[in-house]
């Protein structure tokens, strides 16, 4: 899943997105307020960490113009641990849920993996589709009820997948939800993808569409 995140302090900012690079995330990192608000007018992200103190331009007005034209991807703000008010402002503002500094990466994992969750309409926290469960949060895979190893890469597209049965993506929104753009991308890095999930899950796992992309059905 790519994630937007938008926080002026190098040291959280660094950890948090290396922190969830290597927990299986694509991420974005913005330290100035007026480049973070331009980026999700850019690109399709699944989920925002967005601390509310920043450069340019702050997180709540940020907040506000997105919700007012009309974007709905899911909120996660930052704030000081015992600053009521503020994260009352960032609710009100249209934002999905809270996190108090200082933080595990853990829970910001979770959080995130719940807003997503939520923002796709399960009630879960595991992701079951014929003989596969996913579970987000540890990022382990069962087929048959054994356990596959999969890629960083393979997990997301699994998961992209999952979170969207019987909805055609193709080659181009996939490379966009599971890459980020500080990464390097081969042209056929998705039909490799597609092509290590096939064979370590099942052939008909993901059906082709020609000249128009890829979909899991029901």
């Amino acid at each position: 899943m790519r994630i937007l995140l938008i926080e002026d302090d190098s040291l959280i900012g660094d950890g948090i997105k290396n922190g969830l690079e290597k927990l299986g995330f694509s991420v974005d990192w913005f330290s100035d307020g007026d480049d973070g608000h331009e980026a999700l007018l850019q690109a399709d992200y699944d989920a925002v960490v967005l601390d509310l103190g920043l450069p340019g331009r702050d997180g709540l007005s940020i907040l506000t113009n997105w919700r007012a034209r009309g974007c709905k991807v899911p909120v996660l703000i930052l704030t000081a641990r015992g600053d009521v008010d503020e994260r009352i402002a960032g609710l009100n503002s249209g934002a999905d849920d809270y996190l108090g500094k200082p933080f595990a990466l853990k829970e910001v994992q979770a959080r995130l993996n719940a807003l997503i969750r939520r923002s796709s309409g399960l009630s879960t926290p595991e992701i079951k589709y014929r003989e596969i469960t996913f579970n987000p949060q540890n990022r382990k895979t069962f087929f048959n009820g054994k356990e596959v190893t999969l890629s960083p890469k393979e997990t997301a597209l699994l998961e992209l997948l999952l979170l969207n049965r019987n909805k055609v993506l193709s080659k181009e929104s996939i490379e966009s939800k599971i890459y980020s753009w500080d990464d390097d991308v081969s042209s056929n890095a998705v039909e490799v993808h597609i092509h290590h999930l096939r064979k370590k899950l099942g052939k008909d796992i993901v059906k082709t569409i020609n000249k128009i992309g890829y979909i899991m059905e029901d």
